[in-house]
């Protein structure tokens, strides 16, 4: 593993290119862009990553060159010098690819990678009649609460029915008026990469506070079995156990922090840690000192890859 130098504050996106390295179904699709081969255009994000992802898989010992990327993202209104926050720089990252794309396949399959299908019901409480929504996201947002928790815990949460009533009560239409409702979310399919964000951040009157409670994460689980009463009917993926590979670690305030990442080297099966240019090998009970409770270093954003149940392995999606 190669470490990438803090410029201009760059720890977010230096974190990041860590994920997206690990996460080498990414580079393999970018590397197949034929047509990035006779571009040079320094506002294209999509080109810029996949040089600087190609430059980390060098076997080198110095940081892998990134400031082309960097100043890549400024101009596209990601500015350097400035503290970012990592989920809002990831989505940011994955819509430039879509949007910048001149191979709208490839870019679908990029997209393809991490999409998460839902249904939304939204139910009246006084007709029963049911208003239903198809949508996709790129990560799940999950809420935590100020105490204990688990993943598994926040993911059914977030599947949770919840009751809107009051100044939340929705329009019906068959009552042609605002009514109490219930709202709840099915999932429809899963993608390859599973992306969650640990909401960590919480705005209150006295501004941006961060939580450093504890919050445990599994290195293998199947999401089938952790929030099977969510699953559409339609649902029909057999292969729903994740294996994580990335962890991105925030240290500090909600003010003043940094970011720093955990990630799973491929061929070794070995866990590394990259502070920026620093990167050391360690253990998966490393990894879980990132689960808080205290003040320090709480992990943000949990990377799986899912494993598919007939090969017993990760699969490759080129040669």
């Amino acid at each position: 593993m190669r470490g990438l130098t803090n410029y201009c504050l760059s720890c977010c996106v230096n974190t990041l290119l860590q994920a997206f390295s690990a996460t080498w179904e990414l580079a393999d699709l970018l590397d197949k862009w034929e047509t990035a081969g006779g571009r040079e255009d320094d506002r294209n994000v999509p080109l810029q990553l996949k040089k600087v992802l190609a430059a980390m898989r060098n076997d080198l010992p110095q940081p892998a060159p990134h400031h082309s990327f960097l100043h890549c993202l400024d101009r596209n209104d990601i500015r350097l010098k400035t503290q970012h926050d990592a989920d809002e720089v990831f989505l940011f990252i994955l819509n430039f690819i879509q949007q910048q794309m001149d191979d709208e396949t490839l870019a679908l399959e990029i997209q393809n990678l991490y999409k998460i299908s839902l249904e939304t019901q939204l139910q009246c409480l006084v007709c029963r009649s049911v208003q239903t929504q198809t949508s996709y996201l790129l990560n799940l947002p999950l809420h935590i609460n100020e105490d204990h928790n688990s993943l598994e815990g926040c993911l059914t949460s977030f599947f949770k029915h919840q009751e809107l009533k009051d100044l939340n009560c929705c329009f019906c239409p068959s009552c042609e008026t605002k009514t109490p409702s219930k709202q709840g979310v099915r999932l429809l399919s899963l993608p390859h990469i599973l992306c969650v964000n640990l909401k960590r951040f919480r705005n209150s009157r006295a501004g941006t506070r961060k939580l450093d409670c504890m919050v445990t994460f599994p290195e293998t689980f199947d999401l089938s079995e952790a929030v099977r009463e969510a699953l559409s009917p339609d649902f029909a993926q057999e292969d729903c156990r994740y294996t994580l590979y990335a962890v991105v670690v925030h240290s500090g305030s909600a003010m003043c922090g940094h970011y720093t990442a955990f990630v799973l080297h491929r061929k070794s099966q070995r866990w590394y840690y990259a502070d920026d240019s620093r990167v050391k090998q360690v253990s998966w009970e490393d990894v879980k000192t990132t689960y808080g409770g205290h003040y320090g270093d709480t992990a943000y954003m949990l990377m799986y890859r899912r494993v598919l149940k007939e090969e017993g392995q990760q699969p490759e999606l080129s040669g």
